[in-house]
């Protein structure tokens, strides 16, 4: 599902192609990408779910200006997220990039992950994707991005 998810991200967003793509051309243009239609579903249903998440009211529970406060993980989340992930959404919140609820979203997706293989560069799409869709986030966004592609390429300074 991932590779689904980044197809998509730098076929429409990243290249500013058409984004009002109907979804029934969305799916024949996977499925000639060699994607399988179960995962394809599995991936516009996540996001939609992501989507959802952008347009809730913002009256959740999550949203707090707390700086003091401290993201304690369940198990399940903790058996998805490793440590190394969990560390680097600390460092994001710590840098500016992630805030408390964009932090909860992140973790909401990843958990609507169907994987057992769950890795770092994973988690930085994710990110990506959701501060795409949240508005008001352009900065963090870029600022992931060059994150994103100066890491992929091997160079961090």
């Amino acid at each position: 599902m991932m590779d689904i998810l980044m197809y998509l991200f730098e076929t429409y967003i990243h290249s500013d192609a058409e984004l009002m793509v109907d979804q029934d051309e969305l799916e024949d243009e996977l499925v000639r990408a060699g994607f399988h239609q179960k995962e394809i579903y599995k991936a516009l249903n996540w996001l939609e779910e992501l989507a959802a998440l952008q347009e809730s009211d913002g009256q959740s529970a999550i949203t707090t200006n707390s700086t003091t406060s401290v993201r304690i993980y369940t198990n399940t989340e903790m058996h998805r997220i490793f440590m190394k992930c969990r560390g680097f959404l600390l460092f994001l919140e710590q840098v500016g990039v992630l805030t408390t609820e964009t932090r909860e979203m992140v973790i909401d997706r990843v958990m609507g992950i169907e994987t057992s293989d769950f890795h770092l560069d994973d988690l930085k799409w994710i990110v990506l994707l959701v501060l795409f869709n949240v508005p008001g986030n352009e900065n963090a966004y870029t600022q992931m991005e060059e994150l994103l592609y100066t890491t992929e390429t091997g160079i961090l300074h």
